[in-house]
């Protein structure tokens, strides 16, 4: 049932397009700019969809717009979380602070496969990295994960050791220290690189709500 609501409240949000054409992507949006494209099949033969989010761009309330193309030409918008009905289907687009954390169509059959990056796009170059390379590629974001458990520690220790220091709590266990001091250029150190792990996964449409939220 709360699916549902949900559904229905995104739906709910549509915004019909104005027509326009899409706007090629530019070498200079890689860090603002999603672009996924998904091709169907349809009644009158193939209909190309394409989603656009602009990163940084946002309504008044703050929210980052979903722009979606049908066949090139502005079809519809929504904020995130977005639900777009189209043949034979669903598009679903969210976002977290660091890019896509889902675009994907879902049948009515319940089949669901991710759109695919346009290959100007930082998702493009990212997938096309994988492809060439899936080694090193995996290597990459074996060290995004590391280095977001390194922040998820972290912040975990941050949590406990004030709530360890309450006086009652204290009086059972003893006095509390940190296990880890760092200095303060290795905690930035550290921040960047968890930031920049999870705009790595964020390339590949990966999102835990632990690591990705929590570890930054």
């Amino acid at each position: 049932m709360f699916q549902q609501w949900r559904r229905r409240r995104a739906i709910a949000r549509i915004a019909s397009g104005d027509g326009s054409a899409l706007r090629p992507f530019r070498i200079w949006q890689l860090l603002s700019r999603s672009l996924m494209h998904l091709d169907l099949a349809t009644t009158e033969g193939t209909a190309r969809y394409s989603v656009d989010v602009r990163q940084w761009k946002t309504d008044e309330n703050g929210y980052v717009m979903v722009h979606l193309y049908r066949n090139g030409l502005h079809h519809a918008a929504s904020r995130t979380p977005a639900l777009f009905p189209v043949d034979g289907g669903t598009i679903e687009v969210a976002t977290s602070a660091f890019g896509l954390k889902r675009c994907h169509y879902v049948a009515d059959d319940g089949i669901t496969h991710q759109l695919s990056p346009d290959p100007r796009s930082a998702e493009g170059r990212r997938a096309r990295f994988e492809h060439r390379s899936p080694g090193l590629s995996r290597a990459v974001g074996a060290l995004s994960i590391m280095a977001l458990l390194v922040g998820v520690a972290l912040l975990l220790q941050q949590i406990a050791i004030p709530i360890l220091q309450i006086p009652p709590i204290a009086e059972q266990i003893g006095p509390v220290e940190p296990l880890v001091r760092l200095p303060l250029w290795l905690t930035i150190t550290l921040g960047i690189a968890a930031a920049a792990g999870s705009t790595e996964r964020a390339l590949r449409l990966r999102y835990h709500w632990l690591l990705d939220a929590a570890g930054n």
